[in-house]
């Protein structure tokens, strides 16, 4: 809690009044302790010796020594004095010892004043708890920075599994239509037709189509590529689709991160879709790339 002005001035009023009445009280002690000591000083003194055993006669040391006689029977009961007799005079009082006398107010005001005030002892827990404070505010900033980490952990990890769960079915799907392909190219009992060294130009177009496909899935169109630009591409590749090498034409439009990206982006789809396009595939491939997106 915080100390105001209001309360210091409370305090010290307090303070001044307290020490005021232990004053008047102090004073009040001192002057009945005076008077009790005149009124107990009066009489006469009483005067003794000490003597030791030692000091004392042999006859007295032995008749200290002696057991001791019965007692003497009492003495007779004095007879009433008649009225005209004068009274006897009471014995003198003893003198009382003097009484211990009372700390001074000077005394008193200094104890009062060395000893701790609990507004003065309050200051210590006061500073304690203001520096146990920043050592409190570091340990929760500390947990929430580790929450946050976990938590960025937790998302990255999410999204690794997505984007693995997304390649594995891009990767089935196109499985499964190369095996449809391959299938209906099997079934298909028609000759393709002359004029194009025995390639059936349908199959031609799909497998041209897998592969623009298969390649737009690992790239990531940079801003400077506009959509629908064409780059020709030439890919040198092994049976089974295995990319070797990749050549960007000289007059393809792209810029130079446009062509770093695409070339990454078919050495990254390899193997390349081969089941089913057996009869059409060529080591060395042609292939005209148009920029869009997934």
């Amino acid at each position: 809690m915080k100390q105001t002005r209001a309360d210091t001035a409370i305090a010290i009023v307090q303070a001044v009044l307290l020490h005021a009445l232990l004053l008047a009280l102090l004073l009040a002690g001192l002057r009945w302790s005076q008077r009790n000591l005149a009124l107990a000083a009066q009489g006469d003194p009483i005067e003794a010796d000490l003597v030791a055993v030692s000091d004392l006669s042999a006859p007295l040391q032995r008749a200290l020594r002696r057991a001791p006689t019965e007692a003497p029977p009492p003495a007779p009961l004095p007879k009433p004095l008649p009225e005209d007799t004068p009274a006897v005079p009471p014995p003198t009082q003893k003198a009382l010892p003097p009484p211990v006398p009372e700390p001074s107010p000077v005394e008193q005001e200094k104890v009062q004043r060395d000893a701790p005030s609990p507004e003065v002892a309050k200051v210590p827990r006061e500073q304690e708890e203001k520096r146990r404070q920043p050592d409190q505010a570091e340990l929760e900033s500390k947990k929430q920075a580790e929450a946050e980490r976990q938590k960025l952990r937790q998302i990255e990890e999410l999204r690794r599994l997505r984007e693995q769960v997304a390649r594995e079915r891009a990767q089935a799907e196109m499985r499964a239509r190369q095996l449809a392909d391959a299938r209906a190219a099997a079934a298909s009992p028609a000759p393709p037709p002359p004029g194009n060294r025995g390639a059936d130009p349908g199959l031609q177009a799909r497998y041209a189509a897998a592969l623009q496909q298969a390649i737009a899935r690992q790239w990531t169109r940079p801003e400077s590529v506009p959509l629908g630009q064409r780059c020709r591409l030439t890919i040198h590749q092994i049976p089974g689709g295995e990319v070797t090498s990749v050549d960007i034409s000289p007059g393809c439009p792209y810029d130079a991160l446009g062509r770093r990206s695409v070339e990454a982006a078919v050495l990254k789809a390899s193997p390349l879709p081969y089941a089913g396009f057996e009869s059409v595939f060529s080591r060395i491939l042609e292939l005209n790339f148009v920029a869009e997106d997934r």
